[in-house]
């Protein structure tokens, strides 16, 4: 059995199924033993540490919520504890795993034809062949629904891939890249798989991140690249496609919220306890408590949501608006939580060494992408008045 985190007041972890909990097991472990003594330098000098592919892989946690011919299809919530235990170390791999097994995976499996899915997805599973998804564009985020840029044109049996990506995580190494463009011919939105090494895509990396720094953040750019129709997602034909994969993703950011809640707890509590000021641990005086329990609650609170949304999606219940609300709270949650950690500590929570400070940036990501808070904002408020308040939005593009 696994045991609950220490911010795990209410056993949320008890729900999983003992297998499940094995698993759970075996990552933390992971989790604590590989990734954690690495995470601080990796993300100084802004490196991803590749050498922790091979034990990563071994895991077998790539694509758990799928059935496979040797491994039945686990809950989407011992998935979302995964993406926790991750986060809790370090977000920066947490949204690693998630760009790969997540929106990657979760493109060809499901707007993949039966071919692309035995052809790609066994690799990816085995962390041979590392995925990134490629839709935010240099001048397009939150708006890309609208009309994307880069373009797509049918030229016999390929397809000519023009324009730019930005901020693709993985995308300075990854095997397989779903792009998301639009077709010239009938200006719906498309999905592409383009592999490394085709000629004319370049990807080069961000440099001068605050926040994330390990996951290799890349812009990408299309100079004539020629895509097989193979190679193209037939089940991507509309910006709804897209949303498909988005949806079930997006409830995974307020996972990594809640387990980098977790962690900055851990760390604020155990600092606490053993820092003495004016002869006693600094736990002893009541404001430090206030922020303990402040972040304490942020965690149960969020947890409470992120549960719900994979419990909904396991059951075929979830909506957009619940995950756009869980991955909201959790990560406003999350920017109170980091600060209250870093003033625990004090001038030694800017210190690396502390992590705290790993977590106080980090945040920031966790707050933007997959969703602004003033876009999933948008999407639960026209889901419960029944009127979009969307303003200067241009006609979309199918």
């Amino acid at each position: 059995m696994t045991a609950p985190l220490p911010a795990d007041l209410f056993g949320y972890v008890d729900l999983l199924a003992p297998e499940e909990q094995q698993i759970l097991s075996r990552v933390r472990s992971f989790a604590e033993e590989q990734i954690a003594p690495i995470a601080d330098a990796c993300w100084d000098r802004a490196e991803f540490p590749h050498d922790l592919l091979p034990g990563f892989a071994e895991l077998d946690v790539v694509g758990l919520a799928r059935e496979w011919p040797d491994r039945p299809a686990y809950s989407r919530l011992l998935t979302s504890f995964v993406s926790m235990e991750l986060s809790r170390v370090d977000p920066s791999m947490a949204t690693f795993f998630g760009v790969h097994a997540g929106l990657a995976l979760t493109s060809i499996d499901l707007c993949g034809s039966q071919e692309q899915k035995d052809r790609w997805l066994p690799a990816m599973r085995r962390m041979e062949k590392i995925g990134a998804f490629a839709l935010s564009e240099p001048h397009g985020g939150s708006d890309v629904a609208g009309g994307l840029e880069t373009t797509a044109r049918r030229d016999g049996d390929e397809w000519v891939l023009d324009g730019a990506k930005r901020w693709i995580g993985n995308g300075t190494f990854a095997d397989l890249v779903i792009v998301w463009a639009r077709d010239v011919a009938d200006d719906s939105v498309k999905g592409f798989v383009v592999e490394k090494g085709t000629p004319g895509f370049t990807a080069t990396k961000m440099e001068g991140k605050l926040a994330l720094r390990t996951v290799q953040n890349a812009d990408l750019t299309f100079d004539g690249v020629r895509v097989p129709e193979a190679n193209r997602l037939p089940g991507a034909q509309t910006f709804a496609d897209t949303n498909r994969v988005l949806r079930v993703t997006r409830g995974g950011v307020a996972w990594n919220a809640v387990g980098a809640m977790a962690g900055v707890f851990e760390l604020a509590r155990d600092y606490a306890v053993e820092r003495v000021q004016f002869g006693q641990p600094i736990a002893s005086f009541q404001l430090v408590q206030d922020h303990l329990v402040s972040i304490l609650g942020a965690v149960v609170a969020s947890l409470g949501m992120a549960v719900r949304v994979a419990q909904m999606q396991d059951d075929g219940t979830f909506r957009d608006e619940q995950a756009a609300l869980a991955k909201r709270q959790a990560t406003l949650m999350l920017r109170d939580a980091v600060a209250r950690a870093r003033e625990v500590f004090g001038g030694n929570g800017i210190l690396l060494e502390n992590k705290v400070g790993r977590f106080f940036n980090d945040a920031e990501a966790l707050y933007s992408y997959e969703g602004t808070k003033e876009i999933n904002t948008l999407v639960v408020g026209r889901a419960v008045t029944g009127i979009g308040a969307f303003v200067g939005r241009r006609p979309a593009k199918h």
